[in-house]
């Protein structure tokens, strides 16, 4: 597949393999200049995902990024909550404009075009993956360094979708010390290896909790095995995050770009290494 194919709409359906022209782009994607794409997956839901992809956009925004995120888990969309955001999405004749939270994160999300943030979204696959398309090719994202993509669990409809359609750089994984949750991991690594896709790294969260009193060390869900995770699949480590009361509370909160840490500071600066490794890389073959 061309370079021109993997920024392609029709890249998921067409068969052969080269176009005579170059793709049609729509008037929103024309607007937009995006640098680096990386799809935040877990296989498995409850581990964290849309808290770390929220953290993540943080810490990249305070380093002077320009970031947005799009939430792709259609049916469990948190990501408005948790920065706050309750600006509904607007459109012009060009497309949607993705509202933006305090410090300037753009986000688009289903949430944020419902009339009541808690209405179900009751939709068939199809109807979701054309969504998932459309948060592509009809969203003003404008100039980003990096659009994060907050996948749902499983590997099924949305993120074969968002691999087919979206020119997707690379992806973070996200798991937790539960055996269950590395087996499914496994899964969705297995998922996204049959696109050729780089992996940035892997981030084991809710590695432990520290005791308030004695600040203790406590392991949970059983002793953190992240890196022996990442090493069986041959992937970057890119280190461990705690339980942490805080951010849960910040989160509810909608004050998520309040909470400080050094623990994401410091798994974005390997993320940020990698991507630089990687484009390396790629110049060079």
């Amino acid at each position: 597949m061309s370079d021109a194919c993997s920024s392609c709409s029709a890249a998921g359906s067409c068969t052969s393999g080269s176009c005579s022209s170059e793709p049609q782009l729509t008037e929103a994607q024309k607007a937009s200049k995006i640098g680096k794409i990386i799809a935040v997956m877990s296989g498995k839901g409850g581990v964290g995902k849309s808290s770390v992809t929220s953290m993540l956009a943080v810490s990249l925004n305070r380093q002077g990024y320009k970031v947005g995120i799009l939430d792709a888990d259609i049916t469990g969309p948190s990501i408005p909550k948790i920065f706050g955001i309750t600006e509904k999405a607007n459109v012009n004749k060009i497309g949607v404009i993705a509202p933006q939270s305090r410090n300037g994160i753009k986000v688009m999300s289903l949430n944020l075009m419902l009339e009541n943030e808690d209405d179900p979204v009751i939709w068939r696959g199809a109807i979701i993956t054309q969504l998932i398309q459309q948060f592509w090719s009809d969203v003003v994202w404008g100039e980003l360094d990096y659009l994060l993509i907050d996948m749902p669990p499983g590997t099924g409809d949305v993120p074969i979708t968002v691999f087919q359609s979206v020119p997707v750089s690379g992806v973070v994984m996200v798991t937790s010390p539960q055996q269950l949750a590395g087996m499914i991991v496994r899964k969705a690594i297995k998922m996204a290896k049959k696109y050729d896709t780089t992996f940035y790294g892997l981030i084991e969260n809710m590695a432990y909790a520290s005791c308030p009193d004695c600040h203790k060390r406590i392991e949970i869900f059983g002793t953190p095995k992240g890196a022996e995770e990442a090493q069986k699949n041959e992937i970057p480590y890119l280190g461990q995050l705690p339980i942490d009361p805080v951010l849960s509370s910040m989160s509810d909160l909608g004050k998520v770009e309040d909470y400080q840490t050094e623990n994401f500071d410091n798994i974005v600066q390997r993320i940020l290494e990698e991507v630089a490794r990687d484009s390396k890389e790629k110049v060079i073959n």
